[in-house]
């Protein structure tokens, strides 16, 4: 039997996210000129930023090659940082064998089929509520919010409040 997915909320210690849909709406604004623009969510850059400065690592992994997209993360203090992945398994593997992470503390959070393989590699799958409907099917976990409307802050709220780590600092720069 499935574990509830609030069990293993307490062994999370790394979280792996998909950037389109996940922390964007999944829309991309084309410019006259041709630029792609996309909107993040600041609560879930609040959210992103909290876990990293209570010690959790954090790793992106996107199909998409976007330089302001790497530069946000970049600015809100992710590292590892790994766009046009179209294979993401790969990359996902790469980086736990970098930090010698067990999958059993991973959690990722993806909406489409390309995060269907990476999420069927860590304990706890996750998924917005508007991902498609296979991305759904495998999730031990889906948000009550929509990629680019607080998903990320959903997920990572519950794990940093069960592990003791969340907390209301109002002195902290809501990036």
């Amino acid at each position: 039997m499935k574990k509830n997915y609030k069990e293993l909320l307490n062994d999370i210690t790394t979280f792996v996210f998909d950037v389109d849909g996940v922390f964007t709406d999944g829309s991309i604004l084309v410019t006259t000129s041709g630029e792609m623009l996309r909107k993040m969510n600041v609560k879930d850059g609040y959210a992103l930023k909290t876990a990293l400065q209570k010690g959790y690592r954090v790793c992106i992994i996107s199909g998409g090659t976007n330089p302001g997209v790497k530069e946000r993360l970049k600015g809100l203090g992710v590292t590892d940082i790994y766009l046009g992945a179209h294979y993401k398994q790969e990359p996902l593997e790469e980086f736990l064998d970098i930090y010698e992470i067990e999958p059993k503390n991973v959690l990722y959070m993806g909406d489409d089929i390309p995060d269907i393989p990476p999420m069927k590699m860590v304990a706890l799958a996750t998924a917005p509520q508007n991902a498609v409907a296979e991305v759904k099917a495998i999730s031990d976990y889906v948000s009550h919010k929509n990629g680019g409307d607080g998903c990320v802050r959903d997920i990572i709220e519950q794990v940093l409040k069960v592990r003791g780590d969340w907390n209301d600092n109002l002195s902290a720069k809501n990036d």
